[in-house]
Formats: C-alpha cells, sequence, structure tokens
C-alpha cells in the first residue's frame, strides 16, 4: 500500500474515532441532562406535598422558581419547562434513571399523550436500573 492510502486510512480512522466520541458524549450529556430534570421534578413534588396549599401555593412556587433558577442559570426553566420536569417525575417516578435514548424534548411530546398505555407503545421505557 503506498503512502497516501496509508494516509488517507488513517485519517479515515481518526474521523471514526472522533465521530464515535462525539457520538458518547452527547449520549451521556442527553442520560444526565433527563437525570436531572427528573430529579427536579421530584424535588418539586417533594415540596408541594409538603405544602398545605398546593395547587394555589405550587402555582406561585414555580413561577418564583423558574425567575429565580433563570437568572442563575439562563434558559430552560420556564414555568411550563418546569411543568414538563414535576410531570416527567410523576409519569416515571417508578424508574430511577429515565432512557437516555430519548431527549428531553421527546419525553416531553410523549407527556402530552395522557393515555398511559398509548404513551408506552411510542416510547422506549425508562430502565429501572440505576
Amino acid at each position: 500500500m503506498n503512502e497516501i492510502a496509508k494516509y488517507g486510512d488513517m485519517i479515515n480512522e481518526i474521523k471514526e474515532v472522533l465521530q464515535s466520541a462525539r457520538q458518547n458524549v452527547a449520549q451521556q450529556v442527553n442520560t444526565e441532562l433527563l437525570t436531572t430534570y427528573w430529579n427536579i421534578g421530584r424535588i418539586i413534588v417533594e415540596h408541594e406535598q409538603q405544602s398545605r396549599e398546593r395547587a394555589e401555593y405550587g402555582q406561585q412556587t414555580l413561577k418564583e422558581l423558574s425567575r429565580v433558577l433563570t437568572k442563575e442559570f439562563g434558559k430552560g426553566f420556564s414555568r411550563s419547562n418546569l411543568q414538563n420536569m414535576r410531570a416527567f417525575y410523576l409519569t416515571y417516578q417508578k424508574c430511577q434513571t429515565p432512557s437516555g435514548k430519548l431527549s428531553w424534548s421527546h419525553y416531553c411530546e410523549l407527556l402530552s399523550i395522557s393515555d398511559a398505555d398509548k404513551r408506552k407503545a411510542v416510547s422506549v421505557m425508562p430502565s429501572t436500573t440505576t
């Protein structure tokens, strides 16, 4: 094999390694993001359960929480997104780790399906292991 062909093979091998690494990193980031949002949902639900005026107080809590988190961490913490995190936890609370095969936007779409059987039919359920 001549030097040019060897050089091309080396470049292709390096490209494969980089593409694989990028895919792995994206998968890990997605899994961590889902776990974080699930835990935020858990914290919100646990906080609400200790409140006597859950519904009215809960809405104010989400508005204030949205304001504080957005100021501190930037976009991604709107009241509606916090409601999605809460719903995410309530829907998948028996799962310790959400599936990294689906993105947050996929889960938000699934949460809009009110029938649990239909939701299960179109989704890959989160893993039940840590």
